[in-house]
């Protein structure tokens, strides 16, 4: 009899410890499949964690997207990991192909999704702004009216109506969360490194010359250039034009003075246009536009302090990407009916010299 009770007793702690196998194998083949990622395709979704958002909100938001397998699951992941007080808002991108681990480490460290702007060599303000826009950053307006504001030119020593001519051509990556002020000091920043990485503050306070008259006959440059080469030889005649105190006589300065920030500059140029008077157009004023009509990248900056030296006074587009270089205005001229022919001579300019006179 003691035998037949010792038997049963060990029977049941053998159900007992039976029982207790397979919840915890059925447990752990629950949680294996919880931490799977959701699915095999790469479908990227973002998601945006606003603040004040809980943990478990934010695993109901991702099972939702259908991200993960359980909002439950990445709930108790959360909890073995302390970090359901770590959560940072902001945009963050995941695809079904991360595993839950992956996506919790990101929330905790904060890796928000990142857009990407690239700035070209010659864009104005109104293009960037179009750029800010078109990264899903923040409206055209708002960036525009951060780039006018008083307070934060103030604040980088900018000397000016806008940023016009400090946002440096480059590749950059901002947040959504980033403010328009953050982006333009971001940009004007690099600015100031390249400056600093080239010598060019030592060559222009050499020359004579502040930050924003080289910055504006860069602008210049970096307008009419086609050619890296023929910057250098564009930025002398235009020198040469204003020790002789010539105008300059730039069609882009005119195109700029009467900029629509929201309709965009007209394609080309009348002659009523060249004759109005505004504070950029270079053919009814002598010396340099109010500031600079575009945003130089560095080549130009340097064309404008390292100029080549010749006795060059006006140039013109061979349509080709390429210009020809006259000495004098007849010269000029015999270059416009040339490689100008047919293109309305009488009522248009050639680029960087007097208003052509001749007929045909």
């Amino acid at each position: 009899m003691g035998l037949f009770r010792k038997i049963w007793r060990n029977f049941w702690w053998l159900i007992l410890f039976y029982g207790l196998f397979i919840a915890g194998y059925e447990a752990w083949m629950t949680w294996d499949e919880w931490m799977k990622p959701a699915g095999t395709a790469s479908r990227p979704e973002i998601i945006n964690i606003a603040p004040g958002m809980t943990f478990f909100e934010v695993a109901r938001l991702l099972e939702y997207k259908r991200l993960i397998r359980s909002s439950l699951g990445f709930s108790i992941l959360a909890w073995v990991r302390n970090a359901q007080g770590r959560l940072q808002a902001g945009e963050y991108q995941f695809s079904p192909t991360q595993r839950p681990e992956e996506m919790l480490d990101y929330i905790v460290s904060g890796r928000v999704l990142e857009h990407i702007v690239t700035i070209p060599e010659g864009f104005n303000i109104y293009d960037i702004a179009g750029l800010v826009e078109m990264a899903g950053l923040m409206p055209k307006e708002r960036f525009l009216k951060a780039a006018e504001d008083k307070a934060l030119l103030n604040k980088l020593g900018i000397d000016g109506d806008s940023v016009e001519g400090y946002l440096f051509p480059d590749t950059y990556f901002f947040t959504k969360a980033a403010s328009p002020q953050k982006i333009i000091e971001t940009m004007v920043g690099r600015l100031d490194q390249v400056w600093k990485k080239e010598g060019f503050y030592e060559r222009a306070k050499a020359m004579g010359l502040s930050m924003k008259e080289v910055l504006t006959l860069a602008s210049m440059v970096e307008k009419e250039a086609v050619l890296p080469e023929e910057r250098p030889i564009i930025a002398g005649v235009f020198w040469n034009r204003i020790k002789k105190g010539m105008p300059l006589q730039s069609d882009p300065t005119v195109s700029y003075g009467m900029i629509d920030p929201y309709g965009g500059t007209k394609p080309k140029l009348t002659k009523k246009e060249l004759e109005t008077k505004t504070p950029y157009n270079t053919y009814c004023i002598k010396g340099l536009p109010k500031g600079p009509i575009a945003n130089p990248g560095s080549d130009s900056i340097r064309a404008v302090l390292y100029p080549e030296k010749t006795d060059f006074l006006y140039f013109v587009s061979k349509n080709n990407g390429t210009h020809y270089f006259s000495r004098t205005l007849a010269e000029h001229n015999r270059a416009v009916d040339i490689y100008q022919r047919g293109q309305g001579v009488k009522e248009t300019a050639g680029k960087g010299g007097d208003t052509v006179k001749t007929g045909r």
